[in-house]
């Protein structure tokens, strides 16, 4: 006698499903792969034009030595008005053209700033250009990586 045996219905829907589920899941993880790396390329380039506006503004002052001393104390907080290119300035005028400029480059920054200050040394100087790296409105000048109001910093000495 033969028997009829039953067939299995539905089973192809659920591989079907099982499957998509997987690829879901793949793709979701390369999503964030890709969101990642887009975050760090971004800080990454923040942190490469931190490096050449401090550097810009080290240059500045070695190029300016005669006027070492001014440099202290500039704050890219404060509104500095000074143009050299249209006529001659004195070493001092060029410090605040220079902080201007200065200034200037710092807004491509996001919460960009930056300062001048004296180092423990009494013939040096500290040039810091702060930045929101994380994007959280930070805005404290301690630069405690520990700290999320504080800003990312970098710092370059400069001596006279």
């Amino acid at each position: 006698m033969l028997r009829h045996t039953p067939y299995q219905r539905g089973l192809t829907l659920v591989e079907a499903m099982i499957a998509l589920l997987v690829i879901s899941v793949g793709l979701l993880g390369i999503a964030s792969l890709q969101l990642t790396a887009m975050n760090q390329n971004a800080s990454s380039l923040n942190h490469s034009q931190a490096v050449w506006y401090a550097y810009e503004m080290s240059d500045r002052i070695r190029a300016n030595l005669t006027a070492f001393a001014t440099y202290h104390g500039i704050d890219t907080n404060t509104a500095y008005s000074q143009d050299c290119t249209s006529s001659a300035c004195t070493p001092a005028q060029m410090a605040s053209a220079d902080a201007a400029d200065w200034a200037t480059m710092l807004g491509n920054l996001p919460g960009g700033r930056g300062t001048v200050n004296l180092a423990n040394a009494a013939d040096g100087l500290i040039v810091t250009v702060m930045w929101d790296d994380d994007g959280t409105g930070a805005t404290g000048t301690g630069c405690d990586p520990a700290n999320t109001s504080d800003l990312t910093c970098y710092r370059v000495a400069v001596t006279q």
